[in-house]
């Protein structure tokens, strides 16, 4: 692995478990056994790694939440997009606990991000469609882009309402697991009968991870 991959898979990992305010440049020179001239030849400072991360994160984001296309099985798509969720907010969940703060401090950053959240809303807006073309979701098409929005807040604003909610919290599989049950919860009412079937079955999956 090139030093800049490893520099930037340490930031990753460092951020993750400590939070990103609390690591340092050096920290992250350090936990790879380099100098932190070594580092800044690759990144002049830290806020360089954080929009390299999230360049990383924008490509998979875009790529897990891709329309699928041909013939598609209802509870396979479910679960498609429902790993997606989950994969990338643990991945990057320092990114997910602290978004508000990242972005005001960096407006090439945040104007990357509104970017990328256009484009993404875009492919939901199509995955929603799908859904309902499936007969899974029942929903009126003037309705589809704020029933977006609303999934998109919760996933969004997940991790900073249990940091909201709790003095001293760690980030664990399981808090994302629970988020992923209140996206069911918001879903379900949108539901048809054979919608409720395959959520029912997704819920009990993801409840057995965690309990």
């Amino acid at each position: 692995m090139k030093t800049k991959d490893k520099i930037v898979q340490a930031a990753l990992e460092l951020f993750n478990e400590n939070g990103e305010r609390s690591i340092t440049t050096n920290h992250i020179a350090a936990h790879i056994g380099i100098s932190p001239g070594n580092l800044y030849y690759h990144f002049r400072n830290k806020q360089e790694l954080i929009r390299e991360i999230f360049k990383l994160y924008s490509k998979e984001l875009l790529e897990w939440f891709a329309p699928v296309k041909g013939n598609t099985e209802g509870l396979a798509v479910l679960k498609h997009y429902l790993n997606a969720i989950f994969t990338l907010m643990w991945k990057y969940r320092f990114f997910y606990s602290n978004l508000p703060d990242i972005l005001r401090r960096d407006e090439q950053l945040h104007s990357e991000y509104i970017e990328v959240q256009h484009k993404l809303k875009v492919n939901l807006v199509e995955i929603i469609q799908l859904f309902v073309d499936l007969r899974l979701l029942s929903i009126q098409q003037d309705d589809i882009e704020n029933f977006v929005t609303t999934l998109h807040m919760i996933v969004c604003g997940w991790l900073s309402y249990q940091s909201a909610m709790s003095s001293n919290i760690t980030v664990t599989e399981s808090i994302i697991h629970r988020g992923m049950l209140q996206m069911i919860y918001v879903v379900k009412p949108r539901a048809t009968e054979l919608g409720q079937r395959q959520l029912q079955l997704l819920e009990e999956g993801v409840t057995a991870m965690y309990i």
